[in-house]
């Protein structure tokens, strides 16, 4: 057993690590609407060729009993443990521009220590920009693009790209805390928090991998093909807009929405796209019920053969 936070092959591949190049966070942990995280993280794995530099100790930063690793039990023996990882990985765009991908679980225990570590790993490879992407549910409709609230060190992206800016208590992620010592560092940092209509919190809904994707390039530079996503996005918006159809009441949530919405957007001193006609904030129980409502008429109206079902 080491107290090493991170693996010791780490110091044969530092050499081999590509200096001022962006680092793009996708951790699995509080808030994780729509699929955006675990979705652009299956992405970056997929398409990134990503090569490990260094893993993080998971029997220091991770409660297995909050997050049990899943192992598979076949017939008479046990096989296929899969226990979670958190990694640092040297991946490569479209065009084979080199990023650094920190990806994997959140942990759950020594926070202090796990940022320290990704501070000095910022220093030592000269990063040029940190990114990451979080999203959380909001009464928005599905008809309308993903809008997010960005934060950080980049004016041009907040200006440009954030729609929501709120002044909040909230609790926080080692994302949000890891962005926070960055910037208090003067390090070039980006915050991208989707908002994901909250009827569709438990899917995994491809246009938010799409404005992720988006969002990352424009923050980096990096080259990320998304004609499949977009093509995915159609497909799921099509099928969410015939199941909707058919029910008079989710079709009058969606235009609720869709009112609230447009006024926000053309008029930005609403205080908030949550308001509604009254101008009162939907309650968490408002919100919940009819996600609840929405995804059982959806499941019980669409077979096997449904696309984005809630994840497990």
């Amino acid at each position: 057993m080491t107290d090493s936070i991170f693996s010791a092959e780490y110091a044969e591949r530092r050499a081999g690590v590509p200096r001022g190049v962006p680092l793009v966070v996708a951790m699995q942990g509080l808030s994780d609407a729509g699929g955006a995280v675990s979705q652009l993280e299956e992405y970056l794995w997929e398409r990134c060729r990503p090569e490990e530099v260094l893993r993080f100790n998971a029997d220091l930063l991770l409660d297995y009993r909050a997050r049990r690793p899943v192992i598979t039990f076949d017939e008479d023996h046990l096989v296929d443990y899969s226990p979670e990882e958190l990694t640092l990985c040297v991946a490569r765009d479209e065009l084979g521009t080199p990023f650094l991908l920190l990806s994997g679980y959140e942990p759950d225990f020594r926070w202090d220590q796990f940022i320290d570590t990704v501070l000095l790993l910022v220093h030592e490879f000269e990063v040029s920009v940190t990114v990451w992407t979080h999203a959380i549910p909001m009464p928005v409709p599905h008809t309308r693009p993903i809008s997010m609230t960005v934060s950080g060190s980049r004016d041009d992206l907040i200006e440009a790209r954030s729609v929501w800016r709120p002044t909040t208590k909230l609790s926080a992620s080692a994302g949000h805390v890891l962005e926070y010592r960055l910037h208090s560092l003067g390090e070039e940092v980006v915050g991208l928090a989707l908002l994901v209509p909250h009827y569709l919190a438990n899917t995994e809904y491809p246009e938010a991998l799409y404005t992720s994707l988006d969002g990352i390039m424009a923050a980096t530079g990096l080259i990320l093909p998304t004609d499949d996503v977009r093509e995915q996005s159609r497909q799921f918006h099509a099928q969410v807009d015939t199941q909707i159809a058919d029910n008079q009441e989710s079709l009058e949530m969606v235009q609720t929405l869709e009112r609230r919405y447009d006024a926000y957007m053309e008029d930005q001193s609403v205080r908030s796209p949550l308001i509604g006609e009254d101008g009162a904030i939907p309650t968490a129980d408002q919100l919940a019920s009819e996600l609840e409502r929405f995804l059982a008429e959806r499941q019980s109206g669409s077979g096997d053969e449904e696309a984005g079902s809630p994840g497990s």
